[in-house]
Protein backbone atom coordinates (compact mmCIF):
# COMPACT_ATOMS: atom_id res chain seq x y z
CA UNK A 1 0.00 0.00 0.00
CA UNK A 2 2.88 2.63 0.84
CA UNK A 3 4.60 1.97 -2.73
CA UNK A 4 1.41 2.67 -4.27
CA UNK A 5 1.27 6.25 -2.13
CA UNK A 6 4.66 6.41 -2.86
CA UNK A 7 4.19 5.94 -6.71
CA UNK A 8 1.25 8.03 -7.05
CA UNK A 9 2.74 11.05 -4.86
CA UNK A 10 6.25 10.59 -7.22
CA UNK A 11 3.83 10.70 -10.44
CA UNK A 12 1.86 14.04 -8.84
CA UNK A 13 5.25 15.67 -8.31
CA UNK A 14 6.59 14.93 -11.63
CA UNK A 15 3.35 16.26 -12.95
CA UNK A 16 3.60 19.25 -11.03
CA UNK A 17 7.19 19.98 -11.86
CA UNK A 18 6.24 19.68 -15.50
CA UNK A 19 3.54 22.40 -15.12
CA UNK A 20 6.12 24.71 -12.74
CA UNK A 21 8.63 24.19 -15.73
CA UNK A 22 6.24 26.08 -18.48
CA UNK A 23 4.39 25.39 -21.48
CA UNK A 24 5.93 26.92 -23.63
CA UNK A 25 9.10 24.83 -24.84
CA UNK A 26 12.25 27.36 -25.52
CA UNK A 27 13.06 27.17 -29.01
CA UNK A 28 16.67 26.41 -30.52
CA UNK A 29 16.80 30.02 -32.39
CA UNK A 30 14.97 33.44 -31.97
CA UNK A 31 11.09 33.83 -32.75
CA UNK A 32 10.46 35.06 -36.28
CA UNK A 33 6.84 36.62 -35.93
CA UNK A 34 4.16 36.23 -33.61
CA UNK A 35 5.16 38.21 -31.34
CA UNK A 36 2.74 39.05 -28.94
CA UNK A 37 2.17 35.74 -27.39
CA UNK A 38 3.17 33.49 -24.23
CA UNK A 39 6.46 32.57 -24.07
CA UNK A 40 9.00 30.34 -22.16
CA UNK A 41 9.90 30.37 -18.17
CA UNK A 42 13.74 31.05 -19.50
CA UNK A 43 16.19 32.02 -21.74
CA UNK A 44 19.25 30.17 -22.37
CA UNK A 45 22.83 32.33 -20.78
CA UNK A 46 19.85 34.86 -18.78
CA UNK A 47 18.59 34.78 -15.35
CA UNK A 48 14.47 35.26 -15.43
CA UNK A 49 13.76 37.67 -12.52
CA UNK A 50 10.08 38.98 -11.20
CA UNK A 51 8.84 42.39 -10.66
CA UNK A 52 10.29 42.62 -7.02
CA UNK A 53 13.54 41.28 -8.53
CA UNK A 54 13.51 44.23 -10.91
CA UNK A 55 12.50 46.71 -8.38
CA UNK A 56 15.07 45.79 -6.81
CA UNK A 57 17.81 45.84 -9.12
CA UNK A 58 16.36 49.05 -9.97
CA UNK A 59 16.64 50.78 -7.01
CA UNK A 60 19.79 49.40 -6.38
CA UNK A 61 20.88 51.71 -9.20
CA UNK A 62 23.98 49.63 -10.07
CA UNK A 63 22.18 47.81 -13.18
CA UNK A 64 21.74 49.01 -16.20
CA UNK A 65 17.78 48.83 -17.66
CA UNK A 66 17.00 47.95 -21.22
CA UNK A 67 13.73 48.29 -22.90
CA UNK A 68 13.26 46.83 -26.62
CA UNK A 69 9.73 47.58 -26.81
CA UNK A 70 8.74 48.06 -30.77
CA UNK A 71 8.50 51.69 -32.09
CA UNK A 72 5.40 52.47 -34.13
CA UNK A 73 6.82 52.50 -37.99
CA UNK A 74 6.48 55.35 -39.98
CA UNK A 75 3.59 55.20 -41.77
CA UNK A 76 3.37 54.53 -45.72
CA UNK A 77 2.31 57.68 -47.91
CA UNK A 78 4.02 60.74 -46.08
CA UNK A 79 6.27 62.83 -48.25
CA UNK A 80 9.91 62.55 -47.67
CA UNK A 81 10.33 65.83 -45.97
CA UNK A 82 8.09 64.85 -43.30
CA UNK A 83 9.77 64.52 -40.10
CA UNK A 84 8.82 61.31 -38.36
CA UNK A 85 9.14 61.49 -34.34
CA UNK A 86 7.97 57.70 -33.68
CA UNK A 87 6.31 57.64 -30.41
CA UNK A 88 7.48 58.08 -26.96
CA UNK A 89 7.62 55.12 -24.10
CA UNK A 90 6.37 55.30 -20.64
CA UNK A 91 8.72 52.72 -18.91
CA UNK A 92 11.52 51.96 -16.00
CA UNK A 93 13.04 55.14 -15.18
CA UNK A 94 16.96 54.83 -16.22
CA UNK A 95 16.46 52.95 -19.21
CA UNK A 96 17.58 53.29 -22.52
CA UNK A 97 15.12 52.67 -25.07
CA UNK A 98 16.01 50.42 -27.75
CA UNK A 99 13.31 49.76 -30.03
CA UNK A 100 12.70 47.12 -32.61
CA UNK A 101 16.39 45.54 -31.42
CA UNK A 102 14.61 42.51 -30.64
CA UNK A 103 13.44 40.59 -33.74
CA UNK A 104 14.15 37.79 -34.97
CA UNK A 105 16.36 38.53 -37.51
CA UNK A 106 17.73 42.54 -37.29
CA UNK A 107 19.04 44.24 -40.35
CA UNK A 108 22.61 45.03 -39.63
CA UNK A 109 22.12 48.57 -39.04
CA UNK A 110 19.65 47.58 -35.92
CA UNK A 111 22.19 45.17 -34.63
CA UNK A 112 25.22 47.48 -34.73
CA UNK A 113 22.27 49.85 -32.99
CA UNK A 114 21.41 46.91 -30.05
CA UNK A 115 25.49 46.52 -29.52
CA UNK A 116 25.93 50.13 -29.45
CA UNK A 117 23.29 51.05 -26.37
CA UNK A 118 24.32 47.57 -24.61
CA UNK A 119 27.35 49.17 -24.77
CA UNK A 120 26.79 52.27 -23.75
CA UNK A 121 24.45 51.01 -20.85
CA UNK A 122 26.95 48.75 -19.92
CA UNK A 123 29.87 50.74 -19.77
CA UNK A 124 31.26 48.61 -22.01
CA UNK A 125 31.69 45.58 -19.54
CA UNK A 126 30.50 42.61 -20.75
CA UNK A 127 30.46 41.18 -16.80
CA UNK A 128 27.82 44.44 -16.00
CA UNK A 129 24.42 43.23 -15.65
CA UNK A 130 21.67 44.19 -17.46
CA UNK A 131 18.14 44.11 -17.32
CA UNK A 132 15.99 43.90 -20.63
CA UNK A 133 12.75 44.08 -20.75
CA UNK A 134 9.20 44.55 -23.06
CA UNK A 135 6.06 44.06 -21.89
CA UNK A 136 4.60 40.89 -20.54
CA UNK A 137 4.51 37.69 -23.19
CA UNK A 138 6.92 39.57 -25.60
CA UNK A 139 9.07 37.83 -27.68
CA UNK A 140 10.67 40.57 -28.50
CA UNK A 141 12.14 40.79 -25.16
CA UNK A 142 12.88 36.96 -25.05
CA UNK A 143 15.00 37.51 -28.45
CA UNK A 144 16.76 40.65 -27.43
CA UNK A 145 17.87 39.11 -24.09
CA UNK A 146 19.42 35.67 -26.15
CA UNK A 147 20.81 37.69 -28.59
CA UNK A 148 22.71 40.05 -25.08
CA UNK A 149 23.96 36.04 -23.94
CA UNK A 150 25.10 35.49 -27.26
CA UNK A 151 26.99 38.94 -27.66
CA UNK A 152 29.21 37.94 -24.60
CA UNK A 153 27.22 39.87 -21.94
CA UNK A 154 27.85 37.52 -18.36
CA UNK A 155 24.95 38.95 -16.47
CA UNK A 156 21.54 39.24 -18.40
CA UNK A 157 18.30 39.50 -16.50
CA UNK A 158 15.34 38.82 -18.21
CA UNK A 159 12.37 40.75 -16.76
CA UNK A 160 9.19 39.01 -18.95
CA UNK A 161 6.40 40.78 -17.00
CA UNK A 162 7.98 44.01 -18.15
CA UNK A 163 6.54 47.55 -17.88
CA UNK A 164 2.86 45.67 -17.98
CA UNK A 165 4.09 44.24 -14.36
CA UNK A 166 6.12 47.51 -13.27
CA UNK A 167 3.08 50.21 -13.84
CA UNK A 168 0.57 46.95 -12.09
CA UNK A 169 2.74 47.45 -9.23
CA UNK A 170 2.45 51.28 -9.15
CA UNK A 171 6.03 51.92 -9.25
CA UNK A 172 7.50 55.09 -11.19
CA UNK A 173 7.45 55.35 -14.78
CA UNK A 174 9.54 58.08 -17.05
CA UNK A 175 8.69 58.79 -20.68
CA UNK A 176 11.33 57.85 -22.63
CA UNK A 177 12.76 58.57 -26.09
CA UNK A 178 14.94 56.20 -28.46
CA UNK A 179 17.96 55.84 -27.64
CA UNK A 180 20.99 58.34 -29.57
CA UNK A 181 23.95 56.38 -30.38
CA UNK A 182 26.57 59.46 -28.88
Amino acid sequence: MLRWIGAVTLAFVVAAAGAWAGEVPVPEDYRQSGYRAPVPDLVPGALTINDNTAHALWWSGAVAFVDVMPDIPKPKGLSEDTVWQGRSRFSVPSAIWLPDTGAGSPDAETLAYFQTGLTQATEGNKASPVVIFCQAECWMSWNAVRRAAKLGYKRVYWYPDGTDGWIAQGWPTKKLKRFQQQ
